[in-house]
């Protein structure tokens, strides 16, 4: 239980600053596809007895790189590329999964998330990931932020580009997986959108943005997670509806406050 706060609570906070570059970007459905990898990645890993943690970082890694490549050759139509390899990643897993029947159980915890499925390994990777993706993010912050709102700015102003956004393909990638043991990969897109939308009902400037995204994460899968041990449910959904219910209360309010004035 203690392992599993650890690892939310690191994961709340990556999940959320990528999830902010992700929603400016326009391309919020890159949690779905790249978590259909990492499941991938995970039955694979299962199936050939190799570690399901890493086997799901190295396809969601391969996967985002994949996304990027094929995003170039469709620039108009971004979303071709998250549609493509969600689904060649789905196609994949089901196989992968019907040919290892045996560890469907096992498969479980990657899906829908567990509190007691993160192991002092897991939690190690979580840390040790979370430290280069905030230091990476922290680098090649001016770059980003030029990027993710004037792409054509950015390649006049001579931001390596293709550099920076094989980077942050790569950072998202990972940022998905730490998130598969607490959430599961049915629920990552959620917690990476939900807290951004709050973020962009209510900051005034980029930097609040980031800040009310992470408190809006890391609320949802505390109040998620202690939800989930009480009432035992599933640690992954528990947490997505209390971010849901955030959302959907700022809303509620801030649309009161519009009609009242």
């Amino acid at each position: 239980m203690q392992r599993a706060f650890a690892a939310g609570i690191i994961t709340a906070v990556i999940i959320s600053i990528i999830g902010v570059f992700v929603v400016l970007k326009r391309m919020a459905p890159v949690g779905d596809s790249l978590s259909h990898a990492a499941l991938a990645g995970v039955a694979g890993g299962m199936l050939t007895g190799f570690y399901p943690f890493y086997g799901a970082m190295i396809f969601c890694i391969f996967a985002s790189l994949l996304i990027e490549i094929v995003r170039q050759s469709f620039q108009k139509y971004a979303e071709i590329a998250l549609v493509v390899v969600m689904s060649g990643s789905m196609g994949l897993a089901v196989v992968l999964i019907s040919i290892g029947k045996s560890f469907n159980a096992d498969l479980f915890s990657y899906l829908f998330g567990s509190l007691v499925a993160v192991s002092v390994s897991d939690l190690y990777v979580i840390i040790v990931s979370g430290i280069i993706i905030l230091l990476t993010l922290s680098v090649f912050r001016r770059e980003l932020f030029t990027l993710t709102f004037d792409e054509e700015s950015a390649i006049i102003s001579g931001v390596p580009v293709k550099l920076i956004n094989s980077i942050f393909s790569v950072l998202t990638s990972l940022a998905v997986t730490l998130s598969l043991r607490v959430v599961g990969g049915l629920m990552v897109s959620a917690l990476m959108v939900i807290p951004a939308a709050v973020s962009l009902q209510l900051c005034k400037s980029f930097k609040s943005a980031f800040m009310i995204a992470v408190i809006t994460a890391l609320t949802s899968v505390i109040l998620g997670l202690y939800i989930s041990f009480i009432f035992d449910l599933a640690p992954g959904g528990t947490t997505v509806l209390v971010a849901a219910g955030i959302l959907l209360t700022v809303i509620f309010i801030k649309g009161a406050l519009k009609r009242w004035n």
